[in-house]
């Protein structure tokens, strides 16, 4: 399905349950039983179509490679997050023509799957999600990482912090040792990531980023930390 808003497609189906309803009903009293009951029927299988249709085209859209999600090579590349004035909401920019690899390596699509998957295995074998989101599911207690690769309180907080040169360098010194670098009331815990596992995490990260969520998660990056 092309284009089409969740209003367009809520009216199409019940267009089509009314119609189909309306012709297999046509000539029973609307007291009738029966009329309901073809009603109902009609209702249940124009929905499941429909689910079925939605799913799909979901599958579709959301695999990696198409434009919503980007394949894993995208981490070689300049990201950025702008308004875009037609949607309405902010999305991730990937800057074609500008090369900004990760620790200062460029890597193959193949490489950076693996290095995506492993950074993926590390926040699981961790749990994060028992405190932090990802694309919304999982725990409240501490902020959502979705977008965190582009969080600008890394430039502005963490790398002087950190000591670093690079946004990478000091997030990867941050996941290996939380609790020296603590900004906030609720301390995140050492997890002891290895240098290697703390790097993997980092390319999920900014291929996270890179994932256009539909403006998700509102206000990103305006806080007053970001700000001052």
């Amino acid at each position: 399905m092309k284009d089409f808003s969740w209003l367009e497609v809520t009216v199409a189906s019940l267009l089509f349950i009314l119609v189909i309803g309306s012709l297999w009903t046509r000539g029973r009293n609307w007291l009738d039983p029966v009329f309901w009951k073809r009603f109902a029927i009609v209702g249940s299988l124009v929905m499941f179509t429909f689910l079925w249709i939605l799913t799909f085209d979901t599958l579709s859209k959301t695999r990696i490679g198409t434009d919503r999600v980007p394949s894993p090579d995208v981490i070689n590349y300049k990201i950025t997050y702008e308004y875009d004035p037609q949607k309405g909401y902010y999305m991730p920019v990937i800057h074609k023509d500008k090369k900004e690899p990760l620790f200062g390596k460029e890597v193959s699509p193949q490489e950076a799957m693996e290095l995506i998957i492993k950074g993926k295995l590390v926040i699981q074998s961790r749990a994060c999600m028992n405190c932090h989101t990802l694309l919304g599911n999982g725990a409240y207690y501490a902020p959502d990482l979705t977008k965190a690769w582009l969080d600008p309180k890394w430039e502005k907080i963490m790398i002087p912090a950190t000591e670093s040169e690079t946004k990478e360098e000091a997030m990867v010194k941050f996941l290996m040792n939380p609790e020296k670098y603590a900004t906030w009331t609720r301390r995140m815990p050492n997890l002891n990531l290895s240098e290697e596992e703390a790097k993997a995490v980092v390319a999920y990260l900014k291929w996270m980023s890179a994932i256009n969520t539909n403006g998700f998660p509102d206000h990103f990056g305006e806080s007053k930390l970001a700000k001052f």
